[in-house]
């Protein structure tokens, strides 16, 4: 099986998420913006619940979210984007305390992660994007995005509680075109 890459392409990454929004596809559009924004597991992201993200008391989307990972077990901040909180504005009609953020309207339970795969697949096959894209190429986007506006491998690999520099360099999807661009930056004149 080949592995997923990261979407190296911004433009991709807003029609993958606005691919849903023009279709009126709320919860899709959000489940995509927060994985982005997050580089969280998908498995971490279906079990958020609205209560995670929005005060039902206050009427107002949260600021940041505490995460406990089902991998790791650590417990993270998530501090939430503004496109997080604007996503979730639009999504905040269907907002029900105690239900999953993502959720099955038939059941109220959390969507699959099946379905959230066949949820981002079908969109990148309808944009026509030419490499595999899943779940997991939304968490490793975050990752190569963040490196690539300067954010220190280091800091990725804590916020991807990763155990090694290793495996978030394979995260990050650094290819030969990255390294040439280094080379090629460089300037001693």
């Amino acid at each position: 099986m080949k592995a997923t890459e990261p979407i190296r392409n911004k433009l991709q990454v807003r029609q993958l998420a606005e691919y849903y929004l023009k279709r009126g596809e709320i919860r899709n559009y959000v489940l995509v913006i927060m994985s982005v924004h997050t580089a969280l597991r998908i498995s971490d992201l279906l079990h958020i619940r609205w209560d995670d993200v929005y005060d039902f008391e206050k009427k107002h989307v949260r600021e940041s979210i505490s995460i406990t990972e089902k991998k790791t077990r650590k417990t993270k901040m998530i501090a939430l984007h503004p496109q997080i909180k604007a996503a979730l504005h639009l999504y905040a009609p269907a907002a029900k305390s105690g239900a999953f953020l993502i959720d099955n309207q038939r059941t109220g339970k959390s969507i699959s992660r099946i379905q959230a795969y066949r949820l981002i697949r079908s969109a990148a096959e309808a944009l026509e994007f030419l490499h595999q894209v899943s779940c997991h190429s939304l968490r490793k986007t975050f990752g190569y995005h963040a490196w690539k506006n300067g954010v220190s491998p280091a800091i990725i690999m804590d916020i991807y509680n990763h155990s090694s520099l290793a495996v978030t360099k394979r995260y990050l999807g650094i290819t030969q075109d990255d390294k040439n661009a280094v080379y090629m930056s460089l300037d001693f004149s």
